[in-house]
């Protein structure tokens, strides 16, 4: 996931005194030499201090980082002490970036590839890198470390023996929702990356598409001061849309469908939406029914408007 870029940014370089060292608890401890190679290091999603022993010593001893944003690279090298040449990295110049950084490795040195927050390669076009760095036939090293889909389903309470990433999802509602739909009979928790900006509709549309009881989580400002993590059925989730902190970028966790769940069949939703059309209104039957019935919202609505027209008409089915 990206993090939120800085308002400056500063040179591609890193002062220190030592170009191969970093700071450790105000200490400076000398890095030792890194193999010749791509290094995918993984850092921080928001708390820096998550980032590994291993990550450090790699990015103090590389001979070139590739990075998203400078300006947030930056930030965490700065926090360490690191010295190091920057390469912007990302997908506007990937394609003219890639044999600069080849360059690098023909002469036996070493890159270590990162992303602006988590693992690279996870929702960025790192994979074309690593790709051809294999085919000039060069090493490829990878240092695990955080990532923001494991933590999501970490705290998810969610099950995780199978899950499927989808990424950030379509920013048009239309090709959101018809993506969502291709989702939907996916037999896998589904892990989503979405913009503070969208997720209220998504979540709406979540709830209608995905089916409203699926139980899910949605997770904001991962291992940050603020963390936040909402856990219901999709229907509960929708309903509190409107109230969700919309800053921040969100990783929502959805169960898997459940095959044990009753799905009301055409003629119970039709008793069931004729008896509570009289005691509430359209929006209100639907309400109840999507929480109870197992049925997607729209075609809830679409009957319970249909029953309603019949009763003020008087020309109900025999």
């Amino acid at each position: 996931m990206r993090a939120t870029p800085q308002s400056s940014a500063p040179s591609s370089e890193v002062s220190s005194p030592d170009a191969r060292t970093f700071l450790i608890a105000g200490q400076r401890v000398i890095a030792p030499r890194i193999v010749p190679g791509l290094h995918l290091v993984a850092t921080p999603i928001g708390h820096l201090g998550d980032i590994t022993l291993r990550a450090l010593e790699t990015l103090a001893g590389a001979d070139l980082i590739a990075c998203e944003d400078t300006r947030i690279t930056h930030r965490l090298l700065e926090r360490y002490g690191i010295s190091a040449r920057l390469k912007p990295y990302h997908e506007h110049n990937a394609a003219q970036a890639r044999p600069k950084l080849l360059e690098t490795l023909d002469r036996g040195g070493s890159v270590a590839l990162v992303s602006d927050a988590g693992t690279p390669l996870i929702s960025d076009p790192g994979y074309k890198l690593v790709r051809d760095v294999y085919a000039a036939g060069h090493q490829v090293i990878s240092l695990p470390g955080p990532s923001a889909v494991l933590v999501a389903l970490s705290l998810a309470g969610l099950p995780t023996d199978r899950f499927f990433f989808d990424g950030f999802l379509p920013s048009k509602q239309g090709a959101r929702r018809t993506r969502l739909a291709e989702l939907a009979a996916i037999d896998a928790t589904l892990v989503l990356f979405e913009a503070g900006s969208r997720i209220q509709n998504t979540v709406r549309d979540l709830s209608e598409l995905l089916g409203a009881t699926r139980e899910a989580a949605i997770c904001r400002e991962l291992t940050k001061l603020h963390q936040d993590v909402r856990r219901a059925p999709l229907h509960q989730l929708a309903a509190q849309a409107d109230t969700m902190e919309t800053r921040g970028e969100f990783v929502v966790v959805i169960a898997p469908p459940d095959p044990a769940a009753k799905v009301m069949s055409d003629e119970a939703l039709d008793r069931w939406l004729t008896e509570a059309l009289t005691k509430h209104s359209v929006k209100d039957a639907v309400a109840q029914a999507v929480e109870h019935s197992g049925r997607h919202k729209r075609e809830i609505y679409a009957r319970a408007l249909e029953l309603s027209r019949q009763r003020e008409t008087g020309d109900g089915e025999d």
